[in-house]
């Protein structure tokens, strides 16, 4: 049955508005995490700690959001004589238009947005990989341990130590 009261209409309404501004949640930490790519990417370690304080900064806002949205939810879902924690699909069947193209839309929105942040954050968890086993490598070199480095054909090889020309800026 559809619920056609006002005070459904206006629950849909801010269920919307909550998940407009978890999509433009999503898209900061997006925004971020591609921000701390180009960080590592460029070599510029010094910003790290501050694109990272701001991933999380962003994270943080994102789960205030979703907490609004998950207890709005849950009072429309109550209003339309529902079970807690439904899902945006159950909410979009319940729903009569235009609620119900709006709902799957912001659906179909956050499951772009969140594919892409797994994305970005893949990418970012392999550079910081990478980062931190040539500072490992270099680091072991120091010390005289042997390493393995990458010869003429790009192929990993242990070799012996010899003399290291290190940049101060690095």
């Amino acid at each position: 049955m559809l619920a056609t009261t006002e005070t459904t209409i206006m629950s849909f309404s801010e269920v919307s508005s909550l998940l407009w501004q978890e999509r433009e949640a999503l898209e900061l930490l997006l925004f971020k995490l591609v921000e701390e790519r180009l960080i590592v990417s460029a070599g510029e370690t010094r910003w790290l700690a501050a694109a990272n304080d701001e991933v999380e900064a962003a994270v943080d806002r994102l789960r205030g959001i979703e907490l609004m949205r998950a207890a709005e939810v849950d009072a429309l879902a109550a209003a339309l004589g529902r079970g807690p924690a439904p899902t945006l699909n159950d909410l979009a069947g319940l729903a009569g238009e235009p609620w119900s193209s709006i709902l799957r839309d912001h659906r179909e929105a956050l499951l772009t947005v969140v594919l892409r942040i797994e994305q970005a954050t893949d990418e970012n968890r392999r550079l910081l990989t990478a980062a931190a086993r040539s500072v490992r490598e270099t680091l072991l070199s120091l010390y005289d341990a042997p390493v393995d480095t990458y010869d003429a054909r790009g192929m990993t090889s242990t070799g012996p130590l010899r003399p290291m020309i290190m940049d101060e800026q690095a």
